[in-house]
């Protein structure tokens, strides 16, 4: 295996979408490349503004500021308060206000510095500021360096409802320093674990097979296992938004575990990170493969318990699964009345069905009920 790692090891890939410009996806282990992709861009002589949150600033923002000062003619910067409460259009007017002030135009760039939150409001402000300026995603967490980093999502929360205003704009490049990872609290690691692995359970049984058996080097958080792991989920991800650019399609493979998690984590308020409750959302799909004859009882317990040793739950309580249920149909992913479910054929081969009953859901909810087990 680790013979492997080292032949199949990318740590620059391309993304390549139809009627978009492709752009690189840069592994390293520090900041100090930055300036030599920026350059790369065209930055020089153009303005740079970092937008990031209250948690990240004051551990990399001064490093990324001088590393790109010395690329750009101007750099500004703006910070929100940090959490999914800020995901708002109200945030995104204050970062057109400040962009207008600081007179930026079409050809200058904004700059993610952070995790899920600030990479989903930086793309949106991008993809409709004077109708579209390039950005580039710096992602500080291992979930927005696997997943939201990746593949033009943007958008903010409206009210109640997750992401449902957004637009797809791809950055103009990505640059992942696998190295803050050592510095991530640990419920924000074990999110990142819940994304990871989906990627394997619904893609590639091969990667969920590594990942269980390098468990403790991940969890050590060993940087050439971080840094494999990192480039198979971006390669992953790279090869459906390829496809599927829009979300018309296979793209929505990559929701596995979104429906019920979803409704978990709004319901919850967002108290529960992300990746746990995709955690939760995929032990449900899980459950009503395995229900469906499709899954076997085994692989469908294996599903379930190796959330434990990644930090991951396999219950919640505090919610009605009625409640929960009721919550997966005010989702985005709802189409023509029906919500379209992923769910798996076998480990590593999900696929889109739309004719899971609320019956069905109702039962995989009230399996991971504390309250109602």
């Amino acid at each position: 295996m680790k013979k492997k790692q080292r032949q199949e090891l990318q740590t620059v890939i391309t993304v390549k979408t139809k009627g978009n410009a492709p752009y690189d996806i840069v592994l390293k282990d520090s900041f100090d490349g930055l300036p030599e992709y920026l350059t790369g861009l065209g930055c020089p002589g153009h303005r740079i503004c970092i937008v990031t949150d209250s948690n990240i600033a004051p551990l990399y923002l001064e490093e990324v500021r001088a590393a790109v000062s010395g690329c750009a003619a101007q750099v500004e910067t703006f910070a929100f308060a940090a959490g999914e409460a800020s995901k708002t259009l109200d945030t995104v007017r204050q970062i057109y206000e400040k962009l207008i002030l600081a007179g930026f135009d079409r050809k200058d760039y904004l700059l993610a510095l952070g995790g899920g939150v600030v990479g989903d409001i930086t793309g949106f402000a991008a993809a409709t500021f004077l109708r579209g300026i390039r950005f580039i995603q710096v992602p500080t967490t291992l979930l927005s360096q696997i997943d939201s980093s990746v593949g033009g999502k943007t958008g903010v929360d409206f009210d109640q409802y997750k992401n449902m205003v957004g637009a797809f704009h791809q950055p103009a490049h990505v640059y992942i320093n696998v190295s803050v990872l050592r510095t991530l609290p640990e419920e924000q690691f074990a999110s990142g674990m819940g994304e990871l692995l989906k990627y394997g359970i619904s893609l590639d049984a091969d990667f969920y097979e590594w990942a269980i058996d390098h468990m403790g080097e991940l969890e050590e958080r060993e940087p050439e296992a971080l840094t494999w792991a990192v480039s198979q989920c971006c390669q992953l991800k790279r090869y459906i938004v390829e496809k599927d650019p829009t979300d018309l399609g296979d793209r929505a493979l990559l929701n596995f575990g979104h429906t019920v998690g979803h409704a978990i984590e709004k319901l919850k308020n967002f108290e529960l990170q992300h990746g746990a409750c995709v955690a939760l959302g995929y032990v449900a799909a899980a459950y009503i493969s395995w229900k469906r004859g499709l899954l076997d009882e085994d692989e469908f317990y294996e599903i379930r318990d190796m959330n434990v040793g990644f930090g991951l739950p396999i219950s919640f309580d505090g919610l009605s699964s009625e409640d929960v249920v009721a919550a997966t149909k005010k989702d985005k992913k709802m189409e023509a009345g029906h919500i379209k479910f992923i769910l798996l054929k076998k480990l590593g081969r999900a696929f889109i069905d739309t004719s899971v009953s609320e019956q069905e859901m109702l039962e995989a909810v009230r399996f991971l009920n504390a309250d109602e087990a």
